[in-house]
C-alpha cells in the first residue's frame, strides 16, 4: 500500500516536468483567411460559441447548429456584428435527418462547405450502474452517432468539391478513460477511432484535398460541467482545469492548419505520453483523481440528467468552474488558514 501511495505524487511531479518539456507555447497563429464556409455544431455555448466568434472576426461564413434556438439567434447577430455572415439552424445532431438538413442549409445559403466542425457533446458523471440506461444511450446518440452523422454528410460534400476540413472534438478521455465517466469516455474513444479510419480511407484513395483532424482537450472550464448529468451526489470538479480559450484557439487554428490529431495543452500531451508508456499506472492515477474530484472533495449537489434530454439553461463560454472550486476550497479551510494565520 505504501509503494502505491508513493506513486501518485511522483506521477503528478512527472506531469509538471514533462509539461515544461512538451511545451505549452504555441506557434504563430493561422493566417487570417476570410470567406470560408464553416458548419459548427454545439455552437450555443462553450468551445462552440468561442470558435464561432473568432471565425466571424475573420470574415468567415458560418452555419451554426445547436438545440437552443434563442441562444443561436443571439450568437448569429453577434457574429455578424464582428464582420462574419451567419445562419442559425436548430439541430439535434443525434437525428440524422436534422444533420442532413443542416448541410442542405449550408449549401443553399453559401454554395459549399469548406470546414465542418463536430463539436456538440454531452456527458454524465456517476457510477456506471447508477446512471440510468437512457442517459448512457443519449450520450452515445449525441457523441458518437452525432459525429458519424456530421462526418458522413461532410465527407460526401467534400468529395464532390475535392476539398474540405473535417474537425471532430474528442477529449483526453478519448485516450485515457476516466472513472465515473464510462459512456463519455467510450464515446470519445469512438470519435478518435472514427477519425483514424476515415483518414486511412482518404490516404488509401489518394484524396489529398480532404483533411481529417481530431482534437483532444484536457478538462476545460465551460458550461459542459454545470449542464452535465450528475449522479454522484456531489458537485463535480477536476484538478488543473484549463481555461476554454486554449481549446478555442486550437480549434480555430485547425481550420487552416489541420493535423491528424491535436492534443491541446501540456496536460493532454503528458497524459498521451503516459498512456502509451505506462498505461497501468496512468489508469490507476486517473481513477484516483476521478474518485477524489467527483466523489470525495466536492460538496453535495442534486442529481439529475442535466442537458441530456432537454437543452440546459446555462450558456456562455466560461462555465465558472474554476471560481466555484476556489470558493469550495476556501469554505473548507480552517478560519486561521483562510485568514493567513
Amino acid at each position: 500500500m505504501a509503494s502505491r501511495a508513493m506513486k501518485f505524487p511522483v506521477l503528478l511531479a512527472l506531469f509538471f516536468v514533462l509539461g515544461s518539456l512538451c511545451g505549452c507555447a504555441h506557434g504563430p497563429g493561422a493566417p487570417a483567411t476570410s470567406g470560408r464556409v464553416v458548419v459548427l455544431t454545439g455552437a450555443s455555448s462553450g468551445f462552440g460559441r468561442g470558435v464561432a466568434l473568432q471565425l466571424a472576426s475573420r470574415g468567415d461564413r458560418l452555419v451554426l447548429a445547436a438545440r437552443r434556438t434563442e441562444l443561436l439567434e443571439s450568437l448569429t447577430r453577434e457574429c455578424e456584428q464582428r464582420g462574419g455572415r451567419a445562419v442559425a439552424v436548430t439541430t439535434d445532431v443525434a437525428d440524422a435527418a436534422q444533420v442532413a438538413r443542416l448541410a442542405e442549409v449550408a449549401r443553399r445559403e453559401f454554395g459549399r462547405i469548406d470546414v465542418w466542425i463536430n463539436n456538440a457533446g454531452v456527458g454524465a458523471i456517476g457510477r456506471f450502474d447508477e446512471t440510468p440506461l437512457r442517459d448512457h444511450d443519449r450520450i452515445i446518440d449525441v457523441n458518437v452517432k452525432g459525429v458519424i452523422h456530421g462526418s458522413h454528410v461532410a465527407l460526401r460534400q467534400f468529395r464532390q468539391q475535392g476539398h474540405g476540413v473535417l474537425i471532430n472534438v474528442s477529449s483526453v478521455t478519448g485516450r485515457t478513460a476516466f472513472a465515473y465517466q464510462a459512456s463519455y469516455s467510450a464515446s470519445k474513444h469512438a470519435v478518435r477511432a472514427l477519425g483514424a479510419a476515415i483518414h486511412e480511407e482518404l490516404r488509401a484513395n489518394g484524396e489529398r484535398g480532404i483533411e481529417i483532424c481530431t482534437i483532444f482537450p484536457y478538462a476545460a472550464d465551460t458550461p459542459w460541467w454545470p449542464n452535465a448529468a450528475n449522479y454522484t451526489g456531489q458537485s463535480p470538479r477536476m484538478i488543473l482545469i484549463d481555461p476554454p480559450g486554449k481549446v478555442i484557439a486550437a480549434i480555430v487554428r485547425a481550420t487552416t492548419h489541420p493535423r491528424r490529431e491535436i492534443s491541446v495543452g501540456w496536460k493532454a500531451k503528458v497524459l498521451h505520453v503516459f498512456q502509451r508508456v505506462t498505461p497501468t499506472l496512468t489508469e490507476w492515477a486517473g481513477g484516483k483523481i476521478a474518485h477524489d474530484q467527483f466523489v470525495i472533495e466536492p460538496p453535495p449537489a442534486p442529481t439529475g440528467s442535466g442537458n441530456l434530454h432537454e437543452p440546459g439553461p446555462i450558456g456562455g463560454i466560461d462555465g465558472g468552474v474554476r471560481e466555484k472550486i476556489k470558493f469550495e476550497d476556501a469554505a473548507r479551510e480552517p478560519d486561521g488558514l483562510r485568514d493567513g494565520g
